[in-house]
C-alpha cells in the first residue's frame, strides 16, 4: 500500500465518521437521513483523496448493497417474530408472567435488558437480541428510547463468543492463531478478562439507569452473582471450548436471575416510583386485555423455538455441516486504487448459508409460532395478513440507512480509508497507540456493524502493530476483539434494529449520544488498563 498516511489523508478519513456522529447526535437526524450524507461523503474523499476509480467504487458498493440486503433479512425475521408476539398480546402475558415471578422491578428490567439478551446473542446475534428485546421491556413498562438502549448494552458483552463464537473464529483466523496453542489460549484469556469488566459495568449502569445510587445499591449483590456466572463463566470456559463459552453461562444466568427472584432480598415487591426509564402508565394504555387462557410458557413458545432450532442447527455438528454446505455468494473481481490498494478477488464474496443463517431460525420460529397461536385462537381472522403486512412496513424505513451505512462502511475499507485511519493513530502516537487498541476495534464494529468484520478488518493491523511495538500480541489481541464486543453497543445497524421495532425510527442520535457516556469510559479503562499491564 502506498497511502500516504499523514495528517490530511487521516483527516479525510475521519471525515465521513464525524459527519455522521454529528448529524446524528449534534443534530439529531435520524440514521435515515444521515446515512446517505455520509455515504456521499465517503464517495467523495475515496475518489478524489484515495484515488478509487469507478469501478472500486462500483464493487464496493455492490459489496456493500449484498451485505446490507442479508441484515436486512434479518430485520425482516425479527420483525415478523416482533410482530406475532404482538398480534397474539404474548407480550402482555410476558410482562405479567415475568412481574409474577420476579416481583423486584430492577431484577425484572435485568433480566428482560440484560440476562435474556446475552442468552439470544449466544445463540443468534446479528442485532436479533435487540430487536426481540426493545418491545419486551416497553411491555414491562420501560420508555422506548431506554428499551432500545439497555439491550444494546445487555447484548454486548456476548459479541466475541457469542453466536457459537462466531467472532472470535474470525480472529483467530485473521492472525493465523494455531487453536490450543499458547497464543491462541492467552488471546482467549485476554479478551474474556476485558470483556467481563464490560460485563459488571452494564450491570451497574443498567441499575443506575433505573434509580441512580439507590438502585445500584439495591442490585449490586444480583449483578455481581450474575457477573460472575457471565463473566467469569465465560473466562473460565475459553480455556476449554471457545465455542459455548457465553451461551452455557448465558443459560446459567436466565436460571440463576429466575432463583434470585425467590431470594430474601429480591422475592418482595420494590420498585421507584420516580425512575427515570419507567413509564407505566404508557405500558398500561399499550396492553390492552390479556388474551384469555394464554401461559407464561405459551408466550414464549416462538422463543423457546427459536433456541431449540438455533441449538440443533448450530451445536449438533452433522446438523450443521449438512445445512452449511448450502450457500451463495457473488463474484468480484480485484479491484486495486491509484495508490496500490489492492482488494483481492472473491468467487463466493460474504457467502450466505440460508439455512444456517440467523434470519432463517426466526423465520420457522415466527412462522411456527403463528400458525400455534391460530391453532390456540390467540390471533384471530385476519391476524396472519395484518403480522405480515407490519412487519414489512416496519423494515422498510430501516432499510435506506442499513443500506446507506453498510455501503459506507465498504467503501470506506476498499479505497483504503479504515487503514489509513488506524494506521495514522499507530504512526503518530507509537506506544502510546496501545491505550487506544480498544477504540480502534469499536470503530471496527461501528463502521461495519460486526465485532466479526471489525476482527477482520484489524486483527492483522493490531497483531503487525504489537510486534512493531515489542509488546505482548495476545493482550493486544484481547483489547481489540473486547473494543469490537463493545462497539455492537453502538453499531447504527444495531441500533436501527432496536428503534424500529421500538417504533421511535428517527431517535437514533438520541440512542447513541446516552450509549456512548457509557461505552468510551469503559473503552479508555480498558486501554489503559492494556498501557500499564504492557508496562509501556
Amino acid at each position: 500500500m502506498n497511502i500516504p498516511v499523514n495528517i490530511f489523508t487521516w483527516g479525510m478519513a475521519f471525515l465521513p465518521i464525524i459527519v455522521l456522529l454529528i448529524l446524528m447526535i449534534k443534530f439529531r437526524w435520524g440514521a435515515t437521513e444521515a446515512a446517505p450524507v455520509g455515504l456521499i461523503i465517503t464517495i467523495i474523499t475515496g475518489a478524489v483523496f484515495f484515488k478509487a476509480d469507478l469501478t472500486v467504487i462500483a464493487s464496493e458498493s455492490a459489496k456493500g448493497i449484498w451485505n446490507a440486503l442479508i441484515i436486512l433479512i434479518i430485520v425482516w425475521t425479527a420483525i415478523l417474530l416482533y410482530q406475532v408476539g404482538d398480534e397474539a398480546k404474548a407480550f402482555l402475558v410476558i410482562r405479567d408472567g415475568m412481574r409474577k415471578l420476579l416481583p423486584n422491578e430492577l431484577l425484572l428490567v435485568l433480566a428482560m435488558g440484560w440476562v435474556f439478551e446475552g442468552f439470544l446473542q449466544g445463540i443468534t446475534g446479528f442485532g436479533v437480541p435487540v430487536a426481540v428485546g426493545a418491545p419486551l421491556l416497553i411491555g414491562i413498562g420501560v420508555q422506548p428510547v431506554w428499551a432500545v438502549i439497555i439491550p444494546l448494552l445487555g447484548q454486548a458483552w456476548g459479541n466475541t463468543f457469542g453466536t457459537l463464537g462466531a467472532a472470535w473464529d474470525s480472529l483467530v483466523m485473521s492472525v493465523s492463531l494455531a487453536a490450543g496453542s499458547r497464543e491462541y489460549m492467552m488471546t482467549a484469556f485476554w479478551t474474556a478478562v476485558f470483556i467481563w469488566f464490560w460485563n459488571i459495568a452494564v450491570g451497574v449502569v443498567v441499575c443506575w439507569f433505573y434509580g441512580r445510587g439507590k438502585a445500584v445499591r439495591k442490585g449490586l449483590a444480583a449483578v455481581i452473582i450474575l457477573s460472575l456466572i457471565q463473566g467469569g463463566g465465560q473466562l473460565l470456559l475459553t480455556q476449554v471450548n471457545t465455542t459455548i463459552a457465553c451461551f452455557v453461562p448465558a443459560c446459567l444466568s436466565l436460571l440463576v436471575i429466575l432463583l434470585l427472584g425467590r431470594t430474601r432480598m429480591y422475592k418482595n415487591e420494590w420498585s421507584l416510583e420516580d425512575s427515570p426509564i419507567m413509564d407505566r402508565e404508557f405500558a398500561k394504555q399499550e396492553g390492552g386485555q390479556l388474551p384469555k387462557g394464554m401461559t407464561l410458557v405459551q408466550a414464549f413458545v416462538p422463543y423457546f423455538l427459536l433456541s431449540a432450532i438455533a441449538l440443533a442447527v448450530l451445536v449438533v455438528k452433522p446438523v450443521h455441516g449438512f445445512l452449511a454446505q448450502f450457500q451463495f455468494g457473488l463474484a468480484f473481481p480485484e479491484t486495486s486504487t491509484g495508490y496500490g490498494f489492492v482488494n483481492a478477488a472473491s468467487g463466493c464474496f460474504s457467502p450466505l448459508a440460508p439455512f444456517t443463517h440467523a434470519s432463517m431460525f426466526l423465520l420457522v420460529s415466527s412462522v411456527a409460532g403463528l400458525l400455534y397461536y391460530r391453532k390456540k385462537g390467540f390471533i384471530k381472522e385476519g391476524g396472519t395478513k395484518r403480522v405480515f403486512v407490519k412487519s414489512v412496513s416496519m423494515t422498510m424505513p430501516s432499510g435506506i440507512a442499513i443500506i446507506g451505512l453498510v455501503m459506507m462502511s465498504k467503501i470506506m475499507a476498499g479505497t483504503g480509508q479504515t487503514v489509513v485511519l488506524a494506521n495514522g493513530i499507530a504512526n503518530v502516537l507509537g506506544k502510546v497507540y496501545i491505550a487506544l487498541v480498544p477504540f480502534v476495534g469499536l470503530l471496527g464494529t461501528f463502521m461495519t456493524g460486526s465485532n466479526m468484520s471489525s476482527n477482520i478488518l484489524f486483527g492483522g493491523f493490531q497483531m503487525t502493530t504489537a510486534n512493531l511495538l515489542q509488546v505482548d500480541p495476545t493482550a493486544v489481541l484481547g483489547a481489540q476483539s473486547a473494543g469490537g464486543s463493545i462497539g455492537g453497543a453502538v453499531s447504527p445497524s444495531n441500533i436501527i434494529l432496536g428503534t424500529t421495532t421500538a417504533e421511535i425510527l428517527g431517535s437514533e442520535g438520541e440512542v447513541l449520544k446516552r450509549i456512548l457516556m457509557v461505552t468510551v469510559p469503559v473503552t479508555i479503562v480498558i486501554g489503559l488498563f492494556l498501557f500499564v499491564l504492557l508496562g509501556i
